[in-house]
């Protein structure tokens, strides 16, 4: 009987037509819309900065830490081996190396210690970081954000500003006098209350005379606090004149351990690499933070500048999805052409990249009227409505076209090894932290009623877009709603999507190329388009769209 030949697997194993990894590329270099925005902006200042971290960004070391972080969780360590209580949370080797990057890069301290331009630079960085890991993106927003509550309180911030402008990074558990930098959380939530924080049953009793600045012990239990290893937390609890805002350190004066319990880290859909937390305070050590009783006054400031982040990031996962399915066209053939020369790929990918410059023009023009609020008070009133606006909106848009993005990857997009599924599970957090959809509507309601200068600044800009009819028609109809006051809280999604759109389509009229204001307008606002991203009309044109969208390197 004749030997048996061994098999070749080789023969059979051979591959091709398989786009390969994306070269390390500048995340903002390659990023037009970004360039041009962050520059029209105020941003000059900070080129290099952005170019720095836009090389790391798009590296793929960095891509890579990501990728470990998320897979593999942070683990809650409630007791050392000796029985003791510790609380504390253990992270991946990249979780930590990603911090270190926005740290190094200034991404939580930017805003507050640039002359000008900082929030610009702020947002403009918080993007490419969300394109590489958002888990991260939490306690660096937080950070960032604690700073205007607590200059309510200067004496307190003055103890703890310096650590938190740290371009340091230091994860160590330990008393915040002995570290190089500092980072800040926030618990408010409760399970009764959801975003109803004035349902919070958390008390608070003096310890002495009380007050703003005072010492207080807290008592509750709080349904949601992430980044629970941060070195400090502002949170909200009752005290004998109302909701008061108070900031609970990890560490007592004396070196202790304060008592703040972490009871479960929350099995989540996505940002994994982020630990999100249940906790409890008992008896637990807490300044107040602001007047008593104006809680939520105090801490709307950090909810405001979270809210300019949670606009940031979906569109930096909206950029990072554009770009891998573009990277995949241009490489994949099918039916005997590439897949980007197949037209009704092409009408779908240059769709997709119309979506993505519009979140872009959008978060950085409310960077910008948060850089100029200082100076300029139309700019304030603009960025107080806008900053919700450009929330809500950009976080209904991403997680359909992370989606679509991840269909032009077919197969190959769904498995874990492509960064697309991260990338959709992520689409929805943003559009529930710091106040879901509904919340986000009501909230901009209520900014037209009490700050109707607001909308007034929100209008003109519209209205800048000039002899473009289609902005303007949507200013128009906006105020002939809102004669009907009754109406307004079921309208509200209608009214804040019309607002952003309009804000959207403006900002591309006198900013981007005319192919790219002209077809947004066309398919968003005069309404030549269908029910799905690859809807764009005849007569697009999707070549110079794309070329814009992702410049191809080779």
């Amino acid at each position: 009987m004749p030997a048996r030949s061994p098999i070749r697997a080789l023969e059979t194993h051979e591959v091709t037509n398989q786009p390969g990894p994306i070269p390390d590329y500048d995340a903002a270099e390659r990023d037009l819309a970004l360039e041009e925005s962050f520059l029209r902006q105020g941003g000059a200042p900070h080129r290099k900065t952005l170019r720095l971290f836009g090389a790391a960004a798009g590296g793929e070391e960095m891509i890579e830490w990501g990728r470990l972080a998320n897979r593999h969780p942070p683990e809650l360590h409630a007791f050392d081996r000796f029985g003791g209580r510790i609380d504390e949370v253990h992270f991946h080797p990249s979780y930590h190396r990603l911090m270190e990057a926005a740290a190094d890069h200034e991404i939580h301290s930017i805003a507050w210690t640039a002359p000008r331009g900082g929030h610009v630079a702020h947002a403009a960085l918080l993007y490419l970081l969300a394109q590489v890991e958002t888990g991260v993106c939490c306690p660096i927003s937080m950070t960032y954000a604690a700073v205007p509550s607590l200059d309510r309180q200067p004496e307190i911030a003055q103890q703890w500003r310096s650590g938190l402008l740290s371009k340091a990074y230091d994860p160590r558990c330990l008393p915040a006098p002995e570290k190089s930098g500092l980072t800040i959380g926030m618990a408010m939530t409760e399970k009764q209350g959801g975003s109803d924080v004035r349902a919070n049953s958390t008390r608070a009793q003096p310890c002495g005379r009380g007050g703003a600045g005072g010492e207080y012990r807290l008592t509750g239990h709080k349904w949601f606090c992430s980044a629970p290893m941060s070195d400090a937390f502002l949170s909200l609890a009752q005290s004998a004149n109302g909701l008061s805002c108070f900031l609970v350190p990890r560490w007592t004066p004396e070196g202790r351990r304060n008592r703040f319990f972490i009871q479960r880290l929350k099995d989540k859909l996505g940002n994994r690499s982020n630990a999100s937390s249940e906790i409890e305070y008992r008896d637990t050590l807490a300044w107040m933070i602001g007047p008593e009783g104006q809680g939520v006054r105090t801490i709307i400031e950090m909810v405001h500048h979270t809210r300019l982040d949670a606009a940031a990031a979906p569109a930096g996962l909206m950029r990072q999805a554009l770009v891998q399915a573009i990277h995949h066209c241009r490489r994949r053939k099918a039916f005997g052409r590439r897949l980007i020369e197949q037209p009704l790929m092409r009408n779908v990918l240059a769709d997709m990249a119309l979506e993505c410059e519009a979140a872009t023009a959008l978060f950085m023009r409310v960077a910008g009227a948060f850089d100029r609020s200082g100076e300029d008070e139309e700019e304030k009133a603009l960025a107080r409505i806008a900053v919700a606006i450009a929330k809500y909106w950009i976080n209904k848009r991403a997680p359909a076209m992370i989606c679509e993005a991840l269909e032009c990857l077919g197969g190959a997009g769904y498995v874990e090894e492509s960064i697309l599924p991260r990338l959709y599970r992520e689409a929805p957090l943003n559009g529930i932290w710091e106040g879901s959809g509904n919340v986000i509507c009501l909230d901009v309601l209520r900014t037209m009623q009490r700050f109707p200068e607001s909308l007034d600044a929100l209008l003109a800009e519209i209205r800048r877009a000039g002899g473009n009819a289609a902005p303007q028609g949507i200013a128009d109809r906006v105020r002939g709603w809102l004669r009907n006051e009754d109406q307004l809280p079921y309208l509200g999604r209608r009214l804040v999507e019309e607002l952003a759109i309009g804000l959207q389509a403006s900002l591309l009229a006198r900013h981007s190329p005319a192919e790219t204001a002209d077809a947004f307008s066309a398919t968003r606002l005069a309404g030549d388009w269908g029910r799905a991203y690859g809807t764009l009309p005849l007569g697009t044109p999707v070549g110079r769209i794309l070329a814009r969208a992702w410049p191809d390197a080779g």
